[in-house]
């Protein structure tokens, strides 16, 4: 292969893999219809008053660290990174939420690229959560401020 073919063919290579990144990396939309989008401090003041915190992160993040008191709900995509993903072909045990519906709960994850709390929280809302908070900053932004973890 003579050194322009070598050339031409690494472009593509390179431009290829960044497309797949930037595709790969989409941020999470800034809100959600349906739920509130919170930050740490909001988020501080529902957890002192006894709501509960659900980690969809996978366990072996949850186990790692997470916020003091948070229970372990991995949501498992499969759906695009996508505000209109398809929750059909996700993994997500709505059993394990309160049954109480009116009853606030916050769902967390790594923040900014990370997309199983944002559909946690949409696929909540559509099947009758009321309270439904978003903590989008998730773990990042906890952890910068120097909240517990456990």
């Amino acid at each position: 292969m003579n050194k322009r073919k070598w050339m031409q063919w690494a472009g593509m290579v390179v431009l290829g893999v960044g497309s797949v990144t930037m595709t790969w990396a989409a941020e999470t939309p800034p809100s959600l219809a349906g739920a509130k989008v919170i930050g740490a401090e909001d988020a501080k003041k529902l957890l002192d008053g006894g709501t509960p915190f659900f980690d969809t992160r996978v366990s072996a993040e949850y186990a790692e660290k997470t916020i003091k008191g948070a229970k372990s709900l991995t949501y498992r995509e499969k759906s695009a990174k996508a505000a209109d993903f398809d929750a059909g072909a996700d993994q997500f045990d709505l059993g394990k939420l309160p049954s109480d519906k009116a009853a606030p709960v916050v769902f967390f994850c790594n923040a900014g690229e990370c997309w199983r709390s944002y559909k946690a929280s949409a696929v909540a809302v559509k099947n009758g959560y009321s309270k439904v908070n978003w903590f989008r900053g998730g773990m990042p932004e906890w952890t910068a401020k120097g909240l517990p973890t456990q």
